[in-house]
């Protein structure tokens, strides 16, 4: 029975440290807080991840240490680079191997299916930011100083998943009311759910051949958003969802009063057109498949959607 330790306790880092100890490993889940779900072998700690020598001390002994924090997305610029910093030094002076949770950002705009061997080629400020992240880690994989490998997601599905779905417009047709979404809401889409991220993170963290290179979580579903939310609707039993597509000027005049909102025109890349993950290499070599999307759709349907 080994120990990992998980840093951070939303809804991929829950369901993370649920997997890693329903398998009968040890789990030292950590947070500012010391929340995470309840479980016999979960160890909650609060702490401060930035602090590195706290950081140290908790992963001592550890085979595996799990980076799914995840910093308000209106403070990336600064609230990433010290959180990495201190998780990478961390996995270095232990010795313990570094899973990092990701994102498709740092690839910028791609046309055809996003692999996950492509270069990464930000074009935004957040995008820049997970780049370097990964830069960073590879560099002191490929030294010899940690092994590390990076799981990269799409938009997130699932019971407390946190999306540009699941916030404009998942709540909105589970309560029946009119959605506005700022994307193209008939182009193909690729959804991750948060148990495959999970299930992608531990089996990237077991497996040989998973360090210095980045993997993707296997998609749900490839529906456009206006199909899925009509899947969400039939799901819950809901009326027929009333979807607008909300424009750039909207979306940045929201943004003069929502610190968050004001994050999204730069990432309208990513919905303006079919954004599609090929995941196929994790299907075969790290062998994880993509849950139904109709049990996913049942989860949301059943437990209320969002933070």
């Amino acid at each position: 029975m080994s120990l990992h330790v998980v840093i951070g306790a939303g809804a991929t880092g829950a369901a993370t440290a649920r997997l890693l100890a329903d398998s009968g490993e040890r789990v030292r889940l950590v947070t500012r807080s010391g929340s995470g779900p309840v479980h016999e072998r979960i160890e909650r700690v609060a702490a401060d991840a930035t602090d590195t020598a706290r950081l140290t001390e908790l992963t001592h002994g550890a085979a595996t240490l799990f980076n799914c924090a995840m910093p308000p997305y209106d403070r990336w610029p600064t609230g990433f680079p010290p959180l990495a910093a201190a998780l990478l030094a961390a996995a270095e002076r232990t010795g313990a191997d570094y899973v990092m949770l990701g994102n498709t950002y740092g690839y910028g705009p791609v046309d055809g299916p996003v692999t996950a061997d492509l270069p990464l080629a930000p074009t935004s400020v957040k995008g820049q930011v997970r780049a370097r992240m990964w830069h960073d880690a590879r560099a002191a994989h490929e030294a010899g100083r940690v092994r590390a490998t990076e799981v990269r997601a799409n938009d997130f599905l699932g019971a407390q998943a946190i999306s540009p779905f699941t916030l404009m417009i998942g709540a909105q047709v589970l309560a029946g009311s009119p959605a506005s979404y700022p994307g193209d809401l008939d182009a193909p889409h690729s959804w991750t759910y948060i148990g495959d991220a999970a299930r992608t993170l531990v089996a990237a963290a077991r497996h040989e051949q998973s360090w210095g290179r980045a993997w993707h979580v296997p998609s749900s579903s490839e529906e456009s958003a206006r199909e899925l939310a009509a899947s969400l609707a039939a799901a819950a039993g809901a009326p027929e969802p009333r979807l607008n597509r909300m424009t750039k000027a909207e979306l940045e005049e929201i943004g003069r009063t929502d610190s968050v909102m004001a994050e999204f025109p730069e990432m309208l890349y990513l919905y303006d057109r079919p954004n599609l993950l090929d995941a196929s290499t994790t299907v075969t070599i790290l062998q994880v498949t993509p849950t139904p999307i109709d049990e996913v759709l049942a989860e949301m349907a059943a437990v209320p959607v969002g933070p």
